[in-house]
Parts: C-alpha cells; structure tokens; sequence
C-alpha cells in the first residue's frame, strides 16, 4: 500500500536544493505529487506531497541525510493525497500599503468573514528601510461575489491602504 507525506524542508536557499531532493526521493523509490517551493528573504522552503511504500520514517531516512547535507530542516506528515481536485480562483485582490503590523491579519480577517477561500497568496516589502511599503497579492475563490470582497476591505481603503480587487475570467479559450 503506498503512503502520503508532505514533506516540507527549510534552509538557506543555495542551487541544486530541489535536485538532490528530488533525486534522493526518486533513487528510493518514491514518487511526486503536486509540489510548491518558494524563495523567501533568502531563504528556502519547499512542501512536496511524496508518495512512498514505507512509512514516515522510511521515507525520513531517504531524505534527512541529504536535508542535513544542504542545511535544510525537515519535516513530515501523513496526508490524504486528495490529487487532481485544484480548485480555480475567480478572484484577485493586491493590496500596496506603508508596511505597519497587522496588514495580513486584517486582510484575510476580512476576508474570511465573507467566505473568501484563498488559494494562493504571496507578499512582499518594498521601497527601503526608511519607507518599507507592504505588497500582498492573493487568488481565490468568493462565493458571495466581489461586491462582497469590496465591502468587507472598505475600511482598509478607509485608513489609507491601496486595494484593487477583479474578477479573473475562468472560462478561457
């Protein structure tokens, strides 16, 4: 019976992290499913649906010698694969703003209370340290239309907080 893991490993970002693991995983056996890996501040992260023969902890000994080879932090759960069920966004929301704590907490807040599913997210600090402004950019799927995505991030326009929120036309071509 073949088992899921996610498999999620952290480290300062270097060349050839995706390809010892990935290489590692294969060479004993073990097959990909979806994958997503982000650079981040200089650093590296990557979560990787594996699926193995073995259990969590031979699919750990197939992994942490080369985790520790390249400085990366390890970690595994046992997960229910649930592959080929992506859920399309129709909604993109960017938010450009003085970076201040808080933005992403009153963002998805907000979002949350309308039923916002978010399906991907990434942010980002610009300008310089003097000036820092936050970027955030999120994709996902509003059951209650975008009228209600605009009132519920109204009274983050209110304070001084850029949003733009627009449909994304799913049925192309």
């Amino acid at each position: 019976m073949s088992n899921w893991c996610m498999l999620t490993l952290v480290g300062t970002d270097r060349p050839g992290i995706v390809a010892a693991i990935a290489q590692a995983l294969f060479q004993g056996g073990a097959n990909l499913g979806e994958t997503s890996m982000a650079r981040l501040g200089g650093n590296f992260t990557v979560m990787m649906m594996v699926q193995h023969e073995g259990d969590t902890e031979a699919l750990r000994s197939l992994v942490e010698p080369v985790a520790a080879s390249l400085g990366l932090r390890l970690h595994l759960d046992p997960i229910e694969a649930h592959l080929h069920q992506h859920r399309i966004p129709d909604v993109r929301i960017s938010v450009f703003g003085a970076d201040r704590a808080g933005i992403v907490a009153q963002v998805t807040t907000a979002l949350a209370r309308v039923g916002f599913n978010i399906l991907d997210l990434q942010s980002d600090v610009g300008g310089s340290k003097s000036t820092p402004f936050y970027v955030l950019h999120i994709e996902g799927q509003a059951d209650d239309g975008v009228e209600a995505i605009e009132q519920a991030l109204a009274p983050l326009r209110d304070s001084g907080v850029e949003v733009e929120v627009q449909s994304i036309e799913t049925m192309i071509g």
